[in-house]
């Protein structure tokens, strides 16, 4: 695949870009990295210098892409933390120059907003702004629990519930769902699920509840589960690969002892997902 990725980046340490697209190259795909800031390191450090991008300059970016005359190649645009409604508002427009040019074309978005025991992490009005404007024009997002429970308007604390509240999303847009990070009464004691929801069905992973929570993440979640979704078709597929391929990095940066999540030292378990979990159906 050919995907555009909007997203921040950094120099030290992997989240956003500097997160997704060595794992998507890893995979055989062409990534064309746009970047919506160039941090030092990431924000959790507690400082971090380097330019916040303005919305104008990655829309010239974006703009010199289409100069070239191949955002019809494109088979998918990926987002990620969007800091401004106005560097979102740049996004949607460069996911419809692309699916102008290819209406086969998907976006996928990460909505990050926050998560469970720190609650929302973004400024103010970002939430509301991922909700109403772009959720519903993503053909695939990847909350967490806490963020999907915001999105739906409810809380949730059973599989149903999950469920119901991945329904009312996906009735506002997006085809395809997949929620990490998922606790609810079912899940054993120090274990957490993914799910993936779709027309076809709903699929579940249970995997061990690991001691670290590193930034990035996410972030290379939602890419490779857009990856192995566009290239299989089956999301019970992809959530096996994504999650296999996930929990050995994060195993290796557990082992390590390292603060940034250890995706060189663990890129083979990325080319090659093991075939650590296997998706039960839910629905």
């Amino acid at each position: 695949m050919k995907i555009l990725s909007i997203q921040s980046s950094v120099a030290y340490g992997h989240v956003g870009n500097s997160a997704a697209v060595f794992p998507l190259q890893r995979l055989g795909h062409e990534v064309w990295p746009v970047l919506t800031v160039h941090f030092s390191n990431h924000t959790g450090y507690g400082a971090w210098r380097g330019p916040l991008l303005a919305p104008a300059d990655v829309a010239e970016v974006i703009a010199g892409i289409a100069d070239r005359g191949v955002l019809g190649d494109a088979d998918a645009v990926l987002s990620g933390y969007q800091g401004d409604p106005a560097m979102g508002a740049v996004i949607l427009d460069a996911v419809a120059l692309v699916k102008t040019a290819n209406p086969d074309a998907v976006y996928c978005c990460d909505p990050v907003m926050g998560d469970a025991g720190r609650g929302m992490f973004v400024r103010p009005g970002i939430p509301e702004f991922l909700r109403d404007t772009v959720v519903p024009r993503a053909d695939i997002i990847t909350p967490n629990h806490f963020e999907l429970d915001f999105l739906a308007g409810g809380t949730t604390s059973t599989l149903a519930e999950v469920l119901a509240a991945v329904d009312a999303v996906r009735a506002t847009g997006p085809r395809h769902v997949l929620v990490t990070s998922v606790l609810h009464g079912d899940v054993p004691e120090g274990s957490l699920e993914v799910l993936a929801v779709s027309d076809e069905g709903a699929w579940a992973v249970t995997t061990p509840l690991l001691p670290i929570s590193p930034n990035g993440g996410g972030d290379v979640t939602a890419a490779l589960y857009l990856a192995h979704l566009r290239t299989t078709g089956s999301p019970a597929t992809a959530l096996e690969r994504t999650i296999g391929s996930v929990f050995a990095v994060l195993e290796a940066t557990l082992a390590a002892g390292t603060r940034e999540i250890q995706l060189v030292a663990a890129q083979d378990a990325i080319a090659a997902p093991p075939a650590s979990f296997t998706a039960r159906r839910v629905r």
